[in-house]
């Protein structure tokens, strides 16, 4: 019976033992995973404690370094104890001996940011000093103010002028310059274009007494007696002058001479020649210089443009 019973086969576990075999294991394996997740907090724990107090430690003894250091000077000024008994010493800080070289190489490393600015302003200073000194300085400046794109940014305009001008400056060289600044009736295109400000400068100063307008800026810009000079007295018998001041461009060659359409030319397009007075930024004998360095080549052009 007993054999029997040995030699009967053993059966494997059904579904439900399965189940409750392994939910024994992984509740084993959660209390263990528990288990070392507190014991790894604790030891965390424990370790920040004793690093709170390391650091409670060394504060308190350097707090009490202080105050025996304050207390020991206290006395040592009250002359309790004497300066050889003192615990506190003057500490020197032992100097550094540089080779000349290794000077040099500190002072650029510490000094790098400043000297390259300096550098920097020098350059730059440098370059507007020499744009100044080289910059050709013009025998005579026209200032032309009405709104005509067609003879302003005409490329012969300068060109004309300077054929008529003469070296003034002593440089061996003829140079004049025509400063086109479009007067127009579009406040925000004058703001746009700088127009206000440029002849806000151009008209206070005595860089220039001819000038190349129309009605508008006789009539709205530069209006009074004592503006423009009376040439009617120099040309009494010139067909081209109107109202005394202006000598009229509309029915001369300069269209032709400027490289333009004889279109471009309005009616009212004179040229004149501002008197001399006191401006903002000049003298009246400033201007009086300017007046007589530039009548001549004033002459040349009004002679030159009268004989179509």
């Amino acid at each position: 019976m007993k054999d029997k019973d040995k030699n009967k086969t053993r059966t494997a576990p059904d579904n439900d033992e399965k189940l409750e075999i392994n939910k024994s294991f992984f509740q084993v394996s959660k209390e263990l995973k528990k288990q070392r997740e507190a014991e790894l907090e604790a030891q965390q724990l424990e370790a920040e404690r004793r690093y709170a107090e390391k650091e409670k430690q060394k504060r308190e003894a350097y707090e009490k370094k202080l105050q025996d250091e304050k207390i020991e000077l206290m006395r040592l000024k009250q002359g309790l104890v004497e300066e050889e008994q003192s615990e506190i010493h003057e500490e020197k800080e032992e100097e550094i001996k540089l080779s000349f070289w290794k000077k040099i190489g500190n002072f650029f490393y510490h000094s790098k940011w400043w000297l390259g600015l300096a550098v920097f302003f020098i350059a730059l200073g440098s370059y507007l000093v020499y744009d100044l000194v080289t910059k050709p300085r013009p025998d005579m400046v026209i200032l032309m103010l009405c709104d005509n794109d067609s003879v302003g940014n005409s490329v012969y305009l300068e060109e004309y002028f300077t054929g008529l001008g003469e070296d003034s400056n002593g440089n061996g060289k003829v140079l004049v310059s025509v400063y086109y600044i479009p007067y127009s009736d579009d406040d925000y295109q004058n703001y746009i274009k700088g127009v206000t400000n440029k002849l806000t400068n151009f008209l206070n100063n005595a860089d220039s007494v001819i000038l190349i307008g129309d009605k508008k800026v006789s009539e709205e810009l530069l209006t009074g007696d004592d503006i423009f000079v009376d040439i009617s007295s120099i040309y009494p018998d010139n067909p081209h002058i109107r109202d005394r001041y202006f000598f009229c461009l509309k029915d001369t060659d300069f269209a032709e001479k400027i490289g333009v359409h004889s279109s471009e030319i309005p009616d009212d397009m004179y040229i004149a020649l501002r008197k001399p007075r006191n401006l903002l930024h000049s003298s009246k004998e400033d201007m009086q210089e300017t007046y007589d360095k530039d009548f001549p080549s004033f002459e040349r052009i009004i002679d030159d443009l009268s004989q179509k």
